[in-house]
């Protein structure tokens, strides 16, 4: 045999249904087997599994046994001359085995192989590709240098930044997301060790195959989609604990003379990165307002220092009776029409901003009245005021949304493709329009040929989804996995790279999956 799958599931029903369905198409001209190591799921399944995929060889725990024991459960009865372990929310390419069959049998020193990461946006994952957690690779990454410096050969070895996300290269650590080995490799060295709760399990595997005299490599010519990528869990500070504790075991396990210092730095980086991730959160909830804040004091400075030259009658004065309460009035009032509008939300919307700046005007201009003559701003200071916070709040949202701090919510009118037969469009575009009138759905054809019938239906071919999908500003695009293979989907993912869409894959023409998103399809 050469090839067996095996898959550790527990709780991700809808996820793993789409991964079996995946991975049998890339077995189709391969004599593989396919293991599901269920870690006592309280979904259905393992019922869903025998259902519907009864090819599969299922082994079923009572309890959840952690992620390295259950694969070892199947790796010790597996047969293939490779083993791949592949998580359940993953989507892998039809060709994708045969390319890394291919590969491996032409590079007998290759120990492991892993391939090209996107997840649910088509956003390329960076653990695709890692380096060897050394306590110098570990400090830098702990301390943010690895962050400053992505793509330095000294400070990015973590995720090997420095390496072409498109060629093949040999690299260190593999991703358990996507770990192809081989089974001879496997007997020599040692399984998963069972002493990693989470993480680390496959950087320690990934070191014993070096240490062994193996080859590691990044093999970019296939590609999967997973969904849920380490980037969604650095927020959490469970996160934090559990991932750097798995680094202290792997440091005690294979640099013992260095453990000791090592620990006792990764003890303190714990802490501090707990204590940073809930101040990251903090700041993550009141970081407009304060930039709106400093934006109004940045404004207010300069035409109070401008004063003089541009002929205003009054000035702030922070010392006298009012001039704090000036101030006050320009801050509270602009705070209080943004937050009416729910212009500080993680999505944002420049028209609600706006909106929130008239609300936020009318009031200043409101309050302006009760103070006295002498005391109140002039009509020419608080024109100069609203030039100021229209011009340079929305741009500071723009510039946020430059460098990725936050969403700049596109058009508040839901644009749809669908990409598949025209029964499946149909049948999906009928049962969203009932939900959501006001959405406009694009049909792009689920392949290349095109003729003058189907001017009436589609607006574009396959091939041409992601410049439509650019063009029309799309906010979704759903694929049907039957009409559409997963390879141009993962393409199309792949090449559009886009943040603002969100790409959904109908599963059997039963389920709609996305990263966060799973709908079931009402038959008519």
């Amino acid at each position: 045999m050469k090839l067996s799958i095996i898959i550790v599931n527990f709780n991700v029903r809808y996820f793993l249904e789409q991964c079996l369905t995946s991975v049998l198409k890339a077995t189709t001209h391969i004599d593989a087997e396919i293991f599901v190591v269920d870690n006592d799921s309280k979904d259905d399944s393992v019922e869903m599994v025998s259902n519907l995929f009864p090819e599969v060889k299922i082994i079923a725990n009572k309890k959840n046994v952690g992620f390295s024991k259950a694969n070892n459960q199947a790796i010790a009865i597996a047969k293939g001359e490779y083993i791949l372990l592949l998580n359940p929310d993953t989507v892998v390419e039809e060709d994708s085995f045969e390319k890394c069959i291919d590969f491996m049998d032409k590079h007998p020193k290759a120990g492991g192989l892993g391939v090209k990461m996107i997840d649910g946006n088509g956003i390329f994952l960076p653990e695709s590709k890692r380096g060897l957690p050394t306590p110098s690779v570990s400090f830098y990454k702990i301390f943010g240098l690895s962050s400053l410096f992505p793509t330095s050969k000294t400070f990015s070895k973590y995720h090997l930044g420095y390496l072409n996300n498109n060629e093949i290269n040999e690299i260190e650590i593999l991703s358990g997301a996507y770990m192809w080995m081989r089974k001879s490799v496997l007997d020599e060295v040692g399984y998963l060790d069972e002493n990693f709760f989470m993480y680390g399990e496959d950087i320690d595997l990934s070191y014993r195959i070096i240490k062994a005299g193996y080859q590691n490599f990044y093999f970019p010519e296939t590609k999967i989609i997973h969904y849920k990528g380490e980037s969604t869990k650095k927020g959490s500070i469970n996160y934090v604990f559990v991932f750097y504790n798995a680094m202290i075991i792997f440091s005690k396990k294979h640099f013992a003379q260095k453990a000791k210092a090592f620990s006792f730095f990764i003890n303190i980086a714990i802490y501090l990165r707990a204590f940073i991730a809930i101040i990251i959160r903090f700041i993550n909830l009141i970081k407009l307002p304060i930039i709106d804040i400093l934006i109004m004091s940045f404004i207010l400075g300069v035409l109070n220092f401008l004063k003089p030259f541009i002929g205003f009658p009054n000035r702030i004065e922070i010392t006298n009776e009012y001039g704090l309460l000036n101030v006050l009035t320009v801050f509270i009032s602009f705070l209080i029409g943004l937050t009416l509008t729910k212009s500080f939300a993680q999505t944002v919307s420049i028209s609600k901003t706006l909106l929130g700046l008239t609300i936020g005007s009318v009031i200043l201009f409101s309050l302006n009245t009760i103070f006295p003559d002498h005391s109140s701003f002039s009509n020419k200071f608080l024109i100069t005021i609203l030039i100021g916070v229209f011009c340079l709040i929305p741009t500071s949202r723009f510039l946020l949304n430059y460098f990725n701090k936050l969403k700049i919510k596109k058009s508040n009118r839901k644009i749809l493709l669908i990409n598949g037969t025209i029964n499946f469009i149909e049948k999906i575009g009928n049962q969203l329009k009932a939900k959501h009138p006001d959405i406009q759905i694009l049909t792009i054809k689920s392949n290349n040929i095109y003729n003058k019938h189907d001017e009436q239906f589609y607006i574009a071919k396959q091939y041409q989804l992601p410049d439509i999908a650019e063009i029309y500003f799309a906010n979704e695009v759903i694929f049907s996995s039957k009409d559409v293979s997963y390879k141009d989907i993962i393409a199309v993912m792949d090449i559009t790279k886009n943040k603002y869409i969100d790409y959904k894959i109908s599963v059997n023409d039963s389920y709609i999956i996305g990263s966060r998103y799973v709908e079931k399809i009402i038959e008519k």
